[in-house]
């Protein structure tokens, strides 16, 4: 081999090896090397991510992550890749994916702008509008109704960040009080402790279904935030989030996500058979014809 045929083999390999490199997911390295996949959920979020009798994770996005995870293990080949569930709540979900302690976040975390900076997203699965329960003899139907009033909603979340920028806007004189998660907010309601409770549309449902008298609560809808909900991601990962879009798209491709959400919003879900009975959005069924991953709220109105 001549001079100028080795300098052009060593060329054409540095080459292949750079572009390895850039193409290597790092997320992916450490899940083939420790053979599992850490996935973060949460334990209230019905009914995307909450426990079942067993205190076993169940719901929609569950559902969703476990067609990540199989199309995880078809693609490194590990048929025995084993999923490891942590709980995170919405105060430390986001830092726990920024900083590779949970791989996968799989509850009802919205995708914006702001904490893209921080995480990536799938494509979007869910899309949330905000509304306020209140007790069925207050029978609160708009946020002007709560001026001067306590008012709950969850720590870490859009909606009470979105609350807080209204109460400072319209001087509305409100108290916030934030719950630790979706439960320790209701509960403030339950008690008499918040006068309402702002929250998504969604999540809302679900705790009225479960609770103890669901008859004695109201959910009206306030124009106050969109909420698009994806499966969290690590940050600049595009390789990972290929195969987790991948798997999602192919649920809507297939009518597939038409049974899943049959399953969780309108029919009687595990452990209390509880009912939603919430038809699927006309800004949903848009976003499963063409799939997004945008976080500008504007693109869902």
């Amino acid at each position: 081999m001549s001079v100028k045929d080795l300098f052009l083999v060593l060329v054409c390999g540095l080459a292949c090896a750079c572009q390895a490199g850039a193409q290597e997911s790092s997320t992916l390295r450490k899940i083939r090397e420790t053979g599992i996949i850490t996935v973060g959920f949460r334990d209230s979020s019905i009914p995307f991510s909450y426990l079942d009798r067993q205190q076993r994770p169940i719901g929609y996005s569950i559902d969703l992550c476990h067609k990540i995870v199989d199309a995880l293990k078809e693609r490194l080949k590990l048929p025995a890749l084993e999923l490891q569930f942590r709980p995170v709540t919405s105060a430390n979900r986001i830092a726990l994916v920024a900083n590779g302690i949970v791989d996968i976040e799989c509850g009802s975390t919205s995708n914006t702008l702001e904490r893209q900076k921080s995480v990536g997203f799938s494509v979007t699965t869910f899309v949330a509008l905000s509304s306020l329960m209140s007790k069925k003899p207050a029978n609160i139907q708009s946020l002007q109704e709560l001026r001067g009033q306590v008012v709950a909603s969850t720590a870490g979340t859009t909606s009470i960040k979105a609350l807080a920028e209204l109460n400072r806007t319209q001087g509305l004189d409100m108290q916030i009080v934030a719950g630790k998660d979706h439960a320790d907010a209701f509960q403030l309601l339950e008690s008499g402790r918040a006068d309402a409770f702002v929250m998504d549309d969604v999540l809302l449902y679900g705790l009225a279904a479960s609770a103890r008298k669901p008859a004695d609560y109201v959910i009206a809808s306030v124009d106050l935030s969109v909420d698009p909900y994806g499966i969290m991601l690590p940050k600049n990962d595009p390789e990972f989030k290929k195969i987790a879009d991948q798997a999602i798209v192919e649920l809507f491709r297939s009518g597939e996500i038409n049974q899943l959400y049959q399953k969780w919003f309108l029919t009687p879900i595990p452990p209390n058979k509880i009912q939603l009975q919430l038809p699927m959005s006309a800004v949903l069924r848009r976003v499963i014809a063409n799939p997004t991953d945008s976080g500008n709220l504007g693109d869902y109105r």
